[in-house]
C-alpha cells in the first residue's frame, strides 16, 4: 500500500502561479522550511518528512483554516491507487459529463437525448467504480484473498452527472459557454476529485478542455498548420471524416500539418521515434477508441476522456472496461507530481458474423490495447525545461 501527501489538495494549490500568490512563501515563513522541500511537499514528491516539519505543517493548516486537528495528520496523507478502477473509485467526488443534443423534429423545444452509445458507456463506468470492475466481494489482504465490506470499499462519497452542448447543438459561443462553466465549477470544487468526459470532441466540448488543460494549449483551436506534426501539442489526433462537422480543436482537424495533408479519417498517435501512425484500417469489422487521462495526485484530482470514433467504437470500448480494464493500468507518464494515462483500443468484429443490431451492448470482438509511448509524452509535458 503507497500513500500520497495531499497538502496541495488542503491548500487548493494549483501549478499555475496566477492562482497560488504566495503559498510557498506564506508556508516557509510560517514553518521555517526550506522552499525547495515546501514546492517538493505540494508536488508529492518528498520520500520522507521529518516529524517537526509535520508538526508546524499541521499548525500552519489549522490557523489558517485549511483543516481542524482532529482531522490531523490524517487529512494530509492518501493511499494510492492500485488498478485502473480505485483510480476512480478512491475519490471522494465523482463528475461525468456527456455531450446532449437536441430533437429538432420534437415541437417541444426542450427535448432533448444523449446518444445511446455514450449512455452504455457511462453506465459501464458507474459499475466499474461501485463494483471495482467486479473485483469488489474478493480482494487481497496480507496477500490472502478475504471479504471486502461495504465500509473498507473504497468508492465516491459523491456523485454528479453535467450536461452540455455538443457542438451544432446551439449557438457556437453557447457551446464553449456552457462547457467552459461546467469545467471551471469542478476545477473550484474542493476535496478529492474526478471529472470524465464521455465522448470525443465531436460530441462533448468538455473533452476538448480536459485535453487543452493537460497540454496547456488553446482549446477549440486547429492546429492543422503547424509547419511540421512534432509541433502538436497533443501526441495523439483524430481525423475527422469529410462529412463529420469539423470543429476546431486541439485534439482533431483536418491534418496533421501543413506538410502531412493527406489522411484518412480515423485515430493517429506519435511513437517512440516521433513518427506518427494511423491506428486501425479502413476495414469495416475494425473500430478505433481512445482512454486518456491525468492524475495530480498531490492535489487529488482526476481528468478523464475516453470514447470512440464510431458510436459501435464506444459501446466496443464499454465492454473492453468491463473486461480489459487492467491494460488501461499503469500510467504511462510519471513526473512533476502527475501521471498519465494514454492509450488507443482497436477493436476486430468477426468476420463471420455481421452485426446489425444497433441495441446490443454485449458485442464481441478481438480487443487490442496500445500504449502511446511515454517518450511522445516526454516530448510535450516537458518541453522548454532543462
Amino acid at each position: 500500500m503507497q500513500y500520497s501527501f495531499r497538502l496541495a489538495e488542503l491548500l487548493g494549490h494549483v501549478p499555475d502561479p496566477r492562482k497560488r500568490p504566495g503559498t510557498i512563501k506564506a508556508i516557509v515563513e510560517y514553518t521555517g522550511l526550506d522552499r525547495h522541500q515546501v514546492a517538493a511537499l505540494l508536488k508529492n514528491e518528498v520520500k520522507y518528512i521529518p516529524l517537526k516539519a509535520l508538526s508546524r505543517l499541521c499548525d500552519f493548516l489549522i490557523e489558517h483554516g485549511h483543516a481542524t486537528a482532529d482531522q490531523l495528520p490524517g487529512a494530509l496523507f492518501s493511499v494510492e491507487p492500485e488498478n485502473f478502477w480505485e483510480l476512480l473509485a478512491r475519490r471522494r467526488r465523482l463528475e461525468m459529463c456527456v455531450g446532449v443534443r437536441k430533437d429538432v423534429s420534437a415541437e417541444n423545444p426542450d427535448v432533448s437525448f444523449v446518444v445511446a452509445s455514450d449512455s452504455v458507456l457511462l453506465g459501464e463506468i458507474l459499475n466499474g467504480v461501485t463494483t471495482l470492475g467486479g473485483t469488489a466481494k474478493l480482494r487481497k489482504s496480507d496477500g490472502n484473498m478475504s471479504m471486502m465490506t461495504s465500509d473498507s470499499l473504497p468508492h465516491p462519497e459523491h456523485l454528479k452527472q453535467s450536461l452540455v452542448w455538443s457542438p451544432g447543438q446551439a449557438d457556437e459561443q453557447e457551446v464553449i459557454r456552457r462547457a467552459s462553466m461546467v469545467y471551471n465549477e469542478f476545477s473550484e470544487s474542493k476535496g478529492d476529485k474526478a471529472l470524465i468526459g464521455i465522448g470525443s470532441t465531436k460530441s462533448n466540448p468538455v473533452v476538448e478542455i480536459v485535453l487543452s488543460k493537460a497540454f496547456n494549449c488553446d482549446p477549440f483551436e486547429s492546429q492543422d498548420n503547424v509547419s511540421d506534426a512534432a509541433q502538436r501539442a497533443l501526441p495523439f489526433f483524430m481525423r475527422y471524416r469529410d462529412n463529420d462537422p469539423h470543429i476546431p480543436s486541439c485534439f482533431a482537424g483536418l491534418n496533421l500539418s501543413e506538410n502531412n495533408k493527406t489522411l484518412d479519417a480515423g485515430l493517429y498517435y506519435e511513437n517512440e521515434q516521433g513518427v506518427w501512425n494511423r491506428f486501425g484500417s479502413d476495414n469495416p469489422k475494425e473500430e478505433v477508441a481512445f482512454v486518456f487521462y491525468v492524475h495530480r495526485e498531490s492535489q487529488g484530482r482526476l481528468e478523464m476522456v475516453l470514447g470512440g470514433f464510431s458510436g459501435r467504437a464506444t459501446r466496443l470500448l464499454a465492454r473492453a472496461l468491463a473486461t480489459r480494464a487492467e491494460d488501461f493500468w499503469p500510467p504511462i507518464y510519471e513526473m512533476q507530481g502527475i501521471q498519465v494515462g494514454g492509450f488507443m483500443v482497436k477493436f476486430t468484429m468477426p468476420t463471420s458474423k455481421k452485426e446489425t443490431d444497433i441495441l446490443r451492448t454485449d458485442l464481441v470482438a478481438t480487443t487490442e490495447v496500445t500504449k502511446i509511448p511515454r517518450e511522445a509524452f516526454v516530448r510535450r509535458l516537458e518541453r522548454g525545461k532543462s
